[in-house]
């Protein structure tokens, strides 16, 4: 049966879970691997991102490939993005609600389009952490009340702590994702949800492991009356370790497929376009070339 028009295809792949690691302005190289499967016709029907990878997930499961590069790469260049005067007053080094609430709405930069989001089929985990307790959160389509409250849930997932003021949703506060119990890949989730097989998009090449942070002092201090955010951010790299471990472990059994980059020349705060573009560049070509063994993998050759 053919999909109607403007709608998207019904998922593909319902066995494995789709899983896009966080990483700020890294996932321009996630969003050139997104575009290629999008291209290929791969669709999961469960998909899961914290941080940018909620970003991911979004324009993922909207099937809007052109989105996903601008998220990541021409957005740098709004004005309004954010820069030390936007910290100084208190919007954030990214301007956050701009970037994550104010471009999603039609005639803006990124208008997203939400009612296609919702008709896909696949199921969405959004996650994010308390700031008063530290709980991680994992938000799904059913929690969301239109655009502006996933985009509030994205932003939410995406909100690094100082560098960014915490949104509030029903009258809690939230930082980014990736101080949940998982360390930023939503694995656990994904596992939660029945799932044993699994497509990670990461943001670090093979081999990467965190280690603990060099100024504890300073997150104390800007942090003081968050002091389970403290906590998260001092022990992220233990829970980040570990969930690696584990996906290389599910790896080894075949039981996970790890799409690494091989050829990251970004960090997480780059605004600089032609490195940004080189990486959706680069991911898109070592997507390309790795395409046939992720339908290997899932069962789609």
């Amino acid at each position: 049966m053919n999909t109607p028009a403007g709608l998207p295809a019904a998922p593909n792949v319902t066995d494995t879970a789709l899983i896009w690691e966080g990483g700020g302005m890294r996932a321009a190289y996630s969003s050139g691997a997104l575009v290629t499967m999008l291209a290929h016709g791969i669709r999961f029907g469960w998909v899961g991102g914290i941080s940018a990878g909620s970003s991911c997930t979004c324009n993922y499961v909207a099937q809007d490939a052109d989105r996903a590069r601008r998220s990541f790469v021409d957005l740098a260049a709004d004005p309004r993005f954010g820069d030390l005067r936007t910290f100084v007053s208190g919007k954030g080094f990214f301007h956050a609600e701009y970037i994550y609430e104010g471009t999603g709405h039609p005639g803006q930069a990124l208008p997203f389009p939400y009612e296609r989001f919702m008709a896909n089929e696949a199921r969405v985990r959004i996650g994010a952490v308390k700031a008063s307790t530290g709980e991680t959160v994992y938000w799904g389509k059913d929690d969301l009340g239109g655009l502006d409250g996933l985009m509030k849930r994205v932003r939410a997932s995406s909100t690094m702590p100082i560098l960014m003021p915490m949104p509030e949703i029903d009258s809690e506060r939230y930082v980014d994702g990736a101080l949940g119990t998982s360390g930023g890949i939503a694995l656990d989730i994904a596992q939660e949800d029945g799932f044993s097989k699994f497509f990670v998009v990461l943001t670090r090449p093979a081999g990467y492991r965190k280690r603990p942070e060099r100024h504890p002092g300073l997150y104390r201090r800007a942090l003081r009356g968050f002091p389970v955010v403290v906590d998260a951010l001092l022990h992220r790299y233990q829970r980040y370790n570990e969930t690696l471990d584990q996906l290389e472990e599910l790896e080894r059994q075949g039981r996970a497929y790890l799409f690494r980059p091989v050829d990251l020349r970004i960090t997480n705060s780059e605004k600089r376009l032609d490195r940004l573009d080189h990486a959706f560049q680069a991911g898109r070509i070592q997507a390309a070339g790795e395409v046939g063994r992720w339908k290997d993998f899932l069962g789609l050759a």
